[in-house]
């Protein structure tokens, strides 16, 4: 039985979605508890290093792996200086505030106009519950908020698709009540009528259709009729006013729309509907690394040139503002984007640069749309959460902090590969033309009006990032391959870290734990010799 029942689920997930396969798997007793475990770690034992003479680890790049790396290797007694060829720590996490100003790698600068205390993170926005980020935030000291990952009332919206949901924006919460209400009718109906009975027992088959009304709010004859779950208009109030409920939309117009498959997304290990962000911007993370590390551990604007493993150690040669300079070492931790790292001058095998630049790119893009007030709440009530679109901009994000305040900044758009690229291609002030023309589709001619500053980042043309994040293609095994595994251990004195040596890329837990991992694999080499 356990084979069919298999059978049966992958049927389920390929109807509804991997939700509706997951809490029918909970219905039927199938479904185990998701590990939210992070990997083990210890801080170093700095009594162990005792009589054994301080090492001294250069650290390059200071983006959040390396000033983990720095972070721990320091706790654990040892020496420790980070390269960092911006100006500021962080590396992709990085909060734009009024005034700051920045020039890409085609010649665009931009100075960002917010007003005090608005932001946009343009890097990392949200962090999940179970990643090893929140404990750093704890351990730094650094006050979290909740991010809005996701809001029923926010808006979903499909265009050049068939019937009559084309190009028209729908809330969130209509869409999902009528999906989780059709897909639950026609289930039970199949089940009724006797479609699933070599799939499931009669105790299966009735302990499903319990679910199913449950599930979709169907009906002792098991149709789907709509109800409160999807909205009222008027809503219920005072006296009399009892609400009325908004017709369901058509099941054929629903599902050919593709509305419904938005969310799979909640269902995302790593996207869970609460989620946590820093108050006051995702790179007081990064500050509060750099304070803990100290300023006489840092060295910015120091763009690194060379790398080389010595006979007794590394040496490092990096640009500076005063001129070239040369730093030696006992270990270097290499913690530049493995495209870049791989263009940069070392005696490393030709093995290891070709396994750094076998890496597949993402680019993303995002713009901060700063308002003069916050149209979203007052005349939409939406607070916080995800508007997501078919067409270029890809997602909005409401902002999860300063509600009922004077003003507001709104993410326009947050998308990645193809559409990340045709924004890229554009000016600042074209990026915001048609980000603002996309938006008045979903929310009308407000969504142009009372605009008080802007700021728009594409990644693929920051310099000392060149992507937003990086893949391993299948072409070299992905991470189970040779490339990817030639990077885990120590090439001589240099080691490698980062999310992209993890299985959480383009998360800040994944840089983390990485750096974890190589500081250990550093500690337990020189305590053991």
């Amino acid at each position: 039985m356990a084979q069919t029942r298999r059978g049966f689920l992958r049927n389920v997930g390929i109807t509804g979605g991997a939700g509706v396969m997951f809490h029918t798997m909970g219905a039927l007793g199938l479904a185990p508890a998701a590990s939210a475990e992070t990997p083990p770690f210890s801080p170093l034992d700095r009594d162990a290093l005792n009589g054994r003479g301080k090492r001294h680890v250069i650290v390059m790049g200071g983006g959040i792996a390396g000033m983990t790396a720095a972070y721990e290797l320091l706790k654990g007694g040892y020496s420790v200086t980070v390269l960092e060829g911006r100006s500021r720590p962080g590396g992709r996490n990085w909060t734009v505030r009024g005034g700051d100003t920045y020039t890409d790698m085609s010649g665009q600068t931009q100075r960002a106009g917010f007003s005090k205390g608005q932001y946009m993170n343009a890097g990392p926005g949200r962090i999940p519950q179970m990643h090893v980020t929140l404990d750093y935030c704890k351990e730094l000291g650094v006050p979290i908020e909740v991010f809005t990952n996701q809001n029923a009332d926010a808006f979903l919206y499909r265009e050049n698709v068939p019937g009559s949901l084309n190009g028209v924006p729908v809330r969130q919460r209509a869409v999902k009540a009528d999906v989780h209400g059709y897909t639950a009718e026609l289930l039970a109906k199949a089940t009724d009528q006797g479609a699933l009975d070599a799939e499931l027992t009669a105790t299966d088959k009735e302990a499903l259709i319990a679910y199913l009304r449950s599930f979709g709010a169907i009906n002792s004859s098991n149709e789907y009729v709509g109800g409160g779950r999807r909205g009222y208009d008027p809503q219920p109030g005072a006296h009399l006013e009892a609400g009325t409920t908004l017709p369901p939309y058509e099941v054929s117009d629903l599902f050919r729309s593709t509305l419904g498959n938005y969310f799979s997304f909640e269902m995302g290990f790593d996207q869970a509907m609460m989620m946590y962000q820093p108050v006051g911007g995702m790179d007081r993370i990064a500050y509060a690394f750099a304070a803990a590390i100290g300023a006489r551990n840092f060295r910015y604007n120091a763009e690194i040139v060379d790398y080389q493993n010595t006979t007794d150690g590394v040496e490092v040669v990096y640009r500076s503002p005063d001129g070239p300079k040369r730093i030696t070492g006992d270990f270097a931790v290499n913690t530049m984007p493995p495209h870049i790292a791989a263009k940069v001058r070392s005696n490393l095998p030709a093995e290891i640069v070709t396994a750094l630049g076998s890496v597949s790119r993402t680019n993303a893009g995002k713009i901060g749309i700063e308002y003069d007030r916050r149209w979203w709440e007052e005349d939409f009530r939406i607070y916080g959460g995800i508007t997501n679109a078919n067409t270029n901009i890809g997602n909005m994000w409401h902002p999860s902090y300063g509600y009922h305040g004077d003003r507001g900044t709104m993410i326009g758009y947050y998308n990645t590969g193809a559409n990340a690229n045709f924004y890229g291609a554009l000016t600042p002030a074209q990026r915001l033309e048609e980000a603002v023309r996309q938006g008045r589709k979903i929310f009308g001619d407000v969504y142009g009006t009372g605009i008080t500053g802007s700021f728009s980042q594409d990644w693929a043309s920051a310099k000392f990032s060149e992507a937003a994040w990086v893949g391993w293609p299948t072409a070299v095994g992905g991470r189970t391959g040779t490339a990817y595994r030639s990077l885990l251990g120590a090439t001589r004195n240099i080691y490698f870290a980062g999310d992209h040596l993890s299985h959480a890329i383009a998360w800040q837990h994944g840089a983390m734990t990485s750096a974890r991992a190589t500081v250990q694999q550093i500690h337990e080499r020189v305590t053991a010799g």
